[in-house]
């Protein structure tokens, strides 16, 4: 009985795991317990040659002036079903100040959808540098069905991307056409 629990265990979980359909564009909250605000966040996720990839646009407040960020993020699923996003390289931003190439957000988070909805939600937290201590709150995500009024797909599309959603079964142009 012992050796079937550890089979499971070893190898349900990840088949649990991969079963859950996380690409697609996500959009919802981060609540940082520090500042004690939330801010509005987006996460798009796809498949490339197996592995999962995306990005993330984030609003911040700073002096009262909002500004942005937009990162490319890797993004696994751990053997417990959880999806872990992790920042990668910041590729676009109006920070009034250079941005620390230093400081990571890494984002822990729970699968849960029904009919009505799909969402991902979970704890973050910035990794230590010598400038900054790590800060820690909340993510609050829902997966989009359409892409219309996406600050990440705008910004994907400043970059060059062109009208093309990666995230999305059809592009921009066909989506604003059929609505």
């Amino acid at each position: 009985m012992k050796s079937i629990q550890l089979l499971l265990l070893t190898f349900g979980l990840p088949l649990i795991a991969f079963s859950q359909d996380i690409t697609g564009l996500w959009a919802g909250t981060l609540y940082s317990d520090s500042t004690r605000q939330e801010y509005h966040y987006e996460v798009g996720i796809t498949q490339e040659n197996g592995r999962y990839v995306g990005y993330s646009h984030t609003w911040f407040i700073i002096d009262e002036k909002q500004y942005f960020g937009l990162k490319k993020v890797k993004v696994k699923i751990a053997v417990d079903g959880k999806v872990v996003i992790e920042d990668g390289d910041l590729l676009l931003s109006d920070y009034p100040l250079e941005a620390n190439k230093n400081v990571r957000q890494l984002n822990v988070l729970d699968f849960n959808g029904d009919a009505e909805s799909v969402t991902l939600n979970g704890l973050f937290v910035t990794n230590r540098t010598k400038t900054y201590v790590p800060l820690t709150g909340k993510v609050q995500l829902t997966k989009r069905r359409n892409s219309i009024q996406s600050n990440l797909i705008a910004r994907l599309q400043q970059l060059g991307k062109g009208f093309e959603d990666p995230f999305m079964p059809q592009s921009v142009e066909a989506i604003v056409k059929n609505d």
